[in-house]
């Protein structure tokens, strides 16, 4: 029977599962502790949190929330990374935080949107563009031929309009 602190920890986690879109595990093994604080205060800053886990608790509130994705990457030394406006921002600010230890910290993977990711997988998710960017370039992309097409339509009736004043000027000489 699990004690009092287990179930609520159990209750912390499953309450940051569901609120987050992503989780990215990765493996502190190594990190002392001031590098550990220093991790969490950079993605707190950045709305994320870091959270060092016991793998039998981490899959029970994952089963809990409906992130059972999450359990295959559980294993041996965990710390996740919950929260964050989107995937990509929560991958690059995990990154981003991560980087100074990149010769001790491991990441292990990613459970976005139902779907797990390996170490590249965040990579690749961490250098894609903000939302933002990448909807003013499909925005822009949808732009693009329809202001090419009207200036087509457009070019014979402004070359009449050329042509017309031409030939006025030379009736006026």
């Amino acid at each position: 029977m699990p004690t009092e602190a287990k179930r609520d920890k159990i209750a912390e986690l499953t309450e940051a599962f569901s609120g987050s879109k992503g989780a990215i595990v990765s493996e502190y093994r190594g990190l002392t502790v001031t590098d550990l604080s220093k991790i969490r205060r950079d993605l707190r800053e950045k709305g994320v949190s870091y959270t060092v886990v016991k793998n039998r608790l981490a899959k029970i509130a994952a089963a809990d929330s409906g992130r059972n994705e999450i359990a295959s990457l559980l294993s041996g030394p965990s710390a996740i990374t919950l929260g964050g406006s989107d995937e990509a921002a929560l991958a690059k600010a995990t990154l981003d935080a991560l980087r100074p230890f990149s010769r001790i910290v491991v990441i292990r993977g990613g459970a976005i949107s139902g779907k797990t990711i390996d170490a590249d997988g965040v990579t690749r998710l961490a250098t894609l563009p903000s939302r933002e960017v990448l909807l003013s370039q499909l925005a822009g992309g949808f732009a693009s031929p329809l202001s090419t097409m009207a200036g087509l339509f457009a070019a014979p009736l402004r070359n009449l309009g050329y042509a017309l004043s031409q030939l006025r000027d030379q009736r006026a000489a």
